[in-house]
């Protein structure tokens, strides 16, 4: 993708960036090792002594995982290379496209991995961009994405000298243009399926530090109501309850996991692959997943539920596990995402100081 492509002119003033987690390089074992040590070194994502976190990646997780992590992006990986890159790339294009006429210059970059973050700043530098849009391309909040992302564009443009006058775009995960994107998707595979709604795990102890009060919440089987506004369990419960209302479902047809925990640290529960095995003890037999933490779709969506989790719920007697795809670069989604940089852009905008 080129990124020169969708600015509008060098006289820009305003600009905005999209903002996704990261993908490696190329589907290899050496490729995978860059990535996982630039992801797990990050204090906002294994949140322990520096001294301990550099072992741990660096002579554990990075030299065992790497090798099954580029095994499990070769089943993934297509002719446009990284589906996570792709979509995002993609999704830039065609809401720069529906900027057009409003003079916002749009860029992308990755959190980890490329295209960089810092190359972007430079190029919207370059621009004469005056005032900045930042939109971090995670629905919920959560320390080790958007905590991680807005102090990463921080530091960037501390090391520039560069000041621009920052606005971000909070968390979407109620946006109706989002959830209605999401549902649209999931709508024509649903009959008379159970919805299963697969977020992202975190550790606990994240929950604990952005939202105190949630400790007694945690062990509790559900999130019967927002209550605390960086809870990010309770902003995945808020989004699939509304994506069951556009769809019209009870209670009884859809429910609530949380997949790809790491380590022996206490994660939010419950665990994907232990609800596939409660759903099939109830005699669930075919079944849709949505993975509505994601954006975009990636290892985390065609790998681990489309083609792991698929298999583990198969062998437990069900007939069918349909996969709906992430928003990625529908035009419902395009459009909301050029909405929502339109409203920033014209409101009192959010410093990025989180």
């Amino acid at each position: 993708m080129k990124h020169d492509a969708r600015f509008q002119s060098a006289s820009a003033r305003r600009g905005a960036l999209l903002i996704n987690l990261g993908t490696p390089d190329e589907p290899t074992t050496s490729a995978l090792r860059r990535y996982l040590r630039e992801f797990l070194s990050d204090p906002d994502v294994i949140d322990i002594p520096a001294p301990l976190r550099f072992l741990l990646v660096n002579c554990v997780i990075v030299p065992f995982r790497s090798p099954k992590s580029a095994h499990a992006y070769r089943a993934i990986w297509g002719q446009n290379g990284s589906p996570l890159r792709h979509f995002t790339g993609s999704l830039h294009e065609k809401t720069a496209a529906a900027l057009q006429a409003s003079g916002i210059a749009l860029d992308w970059a990755m959190r980890y991995g490329n295209p960089g973050i810092g190359p972007a700043l430079e190029r919207m530098r370059s621009l004469g961009v005056e005032e900045l849009t930042l939109l971090p391309l995670y629905p919920q909040f959560a320390q080790s994405t958007v905590t991680s992302t807005l102090t990463h564009v921080n530091r960037l443009l501390s090391q520039m000298g560069w000041s621009p006058r920052l606005r971000v775009i909070e968390p979407f995960y109620r946006d109706p243009g989002f959830i209605e994107a999401q549902a649209s998707l999931i709508r024509p595979l649903l009959e008379d399926k159970h919805l299963l709604l697969s977020f992202h795990g975190i550790p606990e102890r994240h929950i604990t530090r952005s939202s105190p009060d949630c400790g007694s919440c945690l062990p509790r089987a559900a999130c019967e109501k927002l209550e605390h506004a960086l809870c990010y369990r309770g902003q995945c419960y808020e989004t699939a309850h509304l994506i069951a209302r556009a769809l019209g479902l009870p209670p009884s047809r859809y429910s609530i996991s949380f997949q790809s925990r790491l380590g022996r640290t206490p994660w939010i529960r419950p665990f994907t692959d232990h609800h596939l095995e409660e759903l099939a003890s109830r005699g669930v037999k075919r079944l849709v997943v949505t993975c509505p933490s994601f954006v975009s779709d990636c290892l985390e969506t065609l790998e681990e539920i489309g083609v792991r989790e698929r298999e583990r719920f198969m062998g437990l007697g069900g007939e069918s596990l349909d996969l709906a795809p992430c928003v990625n670069d529908s035009e419902a989604w395009s459009s909301t995402v050029a909405k929502m940089i339109m409203k920033e852009a014209s409101d009192a905008g959010t410093p990025a100081t989180q």
